[in-house]
């Protein structure tokens, strides 16, 4: 397939939508969490419980904030990883015990790692991870954790990455039938984003920008009016 079909047809979905300013808070830490690892994982376990990866985890983002770091109880992922899942605070924080279990199991990883610091033993991880071995991968085989989590993780820690989550499979179907080409198949998680992969490499676009972009068309008015008033910040 002629390359420049394919960038046309992105540059129309793309029109208007601010793909780019999206990605880019994601690659320079503009997200509620900043660069705290402990905010971040927050941010990800949230998600697990099967959240679109919106805004959708700031509240929890910021009760964790108020209720931990403010009050200075939890400074380090080895702190995190010697809490209860029962902890009224942590309950209050993470309604939802999938996401406290992930919270807490994925904070016991990153603890054990060999970096000098959490934010780096979360970088690191996030750099030499791949989706494509995620089932052997220590974050990937906790319970709860996904193939859209553990990317949303990735995502979340600077990594040019994209979330085969169901915004991300309904627009690679999407272009997979304006295009009809087989390089596009979104029948599951791994085949969707080796179909981003194939279009960052044919195209102008980046991984995390397809990403954002797929969210940004599957998105309601709400969801848009928060993430815009987010990036005018």
């Amino acid at each position: 397939m002629h390359t420049r079909r394919v960038q046309a047809a992105l540059d129309e979905f793309a029109a208007d939508a601010p793909y780019e300013a999206l990605a880019r808070t994601f690659l320079e830490f503009e997200r509620p969490g900043g660069t705290d690892p402990l905010l971040l994982l927050v941010d990800a376990a949230s998600s697990s419980a099967g959240s679109q990866h919106t805004a959708a985890a700031d509240p929890a983002v910021e009760r964790f904030r108020e209720a931990y770091l403010e009050t200075d109880s939890i400074r380090t992922f080895a702190d995190l990883a010697a809490l209860s899942p029962d902890d009224a605070a942590l309950v209050e924080t993470l309604r939802a015990r999938r996401s406290r279990h992930v919270l807490l199991e994925t904070a016991r990883v990153f603890a054990a790692r060999p970096e000098d610091d959490d934010f780096s033993a979360l970088r690191s991880w996030a750099a030499e991870a791949t989706l494509y071995t995620y089932d052997s991968d220590p974050v990937g085989s906790i319970s709860g954790v996904g193939p859209a989590s553990f990317q949303y993780l990735r995502m979340l820690a600077g990594v040019d990455t994209a979330t085969p989550d169901a915004s991300l499979e309904r627009f690679v179907t999407t272009l997979a039938d304006a295009l009809e080409t087989p390089a596009l198949d979104a029948s599951s998680p791994l085949r969707t984003v080796a179909s981003c992969e194939w279009l960052s490499l044919v195209t102008s676009y980046r991984l995390l920008e397809l990403d954002r972009l797929a969210w940004w068309l599957d998105a309601d008015e709400r969801e848009r009016d928060h993430a815009l008033a987010s990036l005018a910040r």
